[in-house]
């Protein structure tokens, strides 16, 4: 007979299951008959910010906080933005007006907190450290399943230091990606050595195609691979992708409506979609501005506010851009981070790790937008409605792009779900 305590539990289990399914209606089940969404977007821009931006401090803000007296709440005032009943934090000035190209998505929820380098991985590849495969970051799985938009120009670029979370994984090299760390100079691995004119360049190939011509290649894969990596080499050194590394070609305004170093990552973003990139990787956390980063334990705090202005500029100054350039739509931009931050402060007034709530970021991609999506608690710290796991933001990403995020990809012989079963948030895509 079945306990009437173990009944009535299950009974209530039950309708908070069915509640939950209520208040989602953006999130589906993965319904084979449900037609696949698909936007119209062409392109990535995802903007990193390593160590955790805090939510209610950036684009979820609550009731003012007070860490002097250890009050839990925001850091900063809220003001009011271009969509009706959607605040922002007070340095999101410029990005206020815009917020209806834009889509703060505030219950982005996972289960890593303690580990930075933990749950960077999972926001790059929307699933737990495997030690028996190591899975795509989300970067290369849109390079994977896109390609690049022009044959001068790779599928994907990393502004800012490479690393495994990043990488192609199981899909491996041909969904890597090129990276750089400097602004001022394009990838050290496509720069010619002094010496080496064009016409020097020119010779060179031609002798090449030369020996190819009396020396055919072997069959065999792994000189086929070579001998392609070669010829992707010669085209991306070129002149025609080398001049997007070229800053100075922008006029002066422009460049100085980006900012500083993070800014021109974000300009140079917007110059390598132009010429084919699909889809490229800006790092926000090599400007500590604030002596930690985004990491804003203890003293960290009192300076995040110039973290949170250049983000401000840089993101408003690209939506502008790319709406001038009619280059809006066929955009994404994304803006993730490790994991959000608590109402409460420490002991020296910063903020510890919040990973079951925080905020990142859609903009453009021909998108739905609508501000907002998702609901905290009064504070941000307990979703209230709409949570979206990192496989239904990941599915989103790719749905915007045309990817079938039901489809599985193949380690071998064992399929993978290309976003681990994610389903898209349909308001955005319908």
């Amino acid at each position: 007979m079945t306990n009437p305590t173990t009944r009535r539990r299950f009974q209530q289990s039950a309708a908070v299951s069915l509640s939950a399914g209520a208040i989602c209606p953006g999130l589906h089940s993965a319904d084979e008959n449900t037609d696949l969404l698909r936007g119209k977007a062409e392109h990535v821009i995802s903007i990193w910010l390593g160590g955790g931006m805090g939510q209610l401090d950036t684009f979820d803000p609550k009731r003012k906080g007070d860490p002097a007296t250890k009050v839990p709440g925001s850091y900063y005032d809220a003001i009011d933005t271009a969509v009706p009943g959607v605040q922002v934090c007070e340095h999101l000035q410029q990005l206020a007006p815009l917020m209806d190209q834009v889509t703060a998505v505030r219950t982005i929820t996972h289960e890593v907190i303690d580990e930075h380098a933990a749950a960077t991985n999972r926001m790059h590849t929307g699933r737990p450290v495997s030690g028996t495969i190591t899975y795509p970051s989300i970067g290369s799985l849109i390079a994977h399943q896109r390609g690049a938009a022009s044959d001068n120009a790779p599928p994907y670029v990393l502004i800012g230091y490479p690393n495994v979370t990043r990488g192609p994984g199981f899909l491996g090299p041909q969904s890597g990606y090129l990276y750089l760390t400097d602004t001022s100079r394009g990838p050290a691995g496509l720069s010619r050595p002094d010496g080496i004119t064009s016409q020097r360049q020119t010779r060179r190939e031609s002798f090449l195609a030369e020996l190819r011509k009396r020396n055919p290649a072997a069959g065999d894969a792994a000189t086929a691979d070579y001998e392609q990596a070669i010829e992707q080499i010669l085209r991306l050194s070129g002149p025609e992708f080398s001049a997007a590394f070229q800053l100075q070609r922008e006029p002066d305004a422009l460049r100085e409506s980006y900012g500083g170093e993070f800014g021109q990552r974000c300009l140079l973003s917007r110059r390598l979609i132009e010429r084919g990139v699909r889809f490229v990787e800006v790092a926000h956390n090599l400007n500590f501005l604030n002596g930690s980063g985004w990491d804003v334990h203890n003293e960290g705090i009192l300076d995040q506010y110039k973290l949170i202005q250049e983000l401000d500029r840089a993101m408003s100054s690209l939506i502008r851009d790319l709406q001038t350039k009619q280059m809006l739509d066929k955009t994404l931009i994304v803006v993730t981070t490790e994991f959000g931050r608590p109402p409460e402060f420490d002991s020296n007034g910063g903020r510890g790790h919040q990973c079951r709530g925080f905020s990142c970021v859609l903009a453009g991609g021909g998108l739905n937008h609508v501000g907002a999506w998702g609901e905290m608690d009064e504070l941000s710290k307990k979703i209230v409605h709409n949570p979206v796991t990192v496989p239904d933001f990941f599915a989103t990403i790719c749905a915007a792009l045309s990817v079938d995020y039901r489809r599985n990809l193949y380690h071998g012989d064992r399929p993978i779900p290309i976003t681990d079963n994610g389903q898209p948030i349909s308001t955005l895509l319908s």
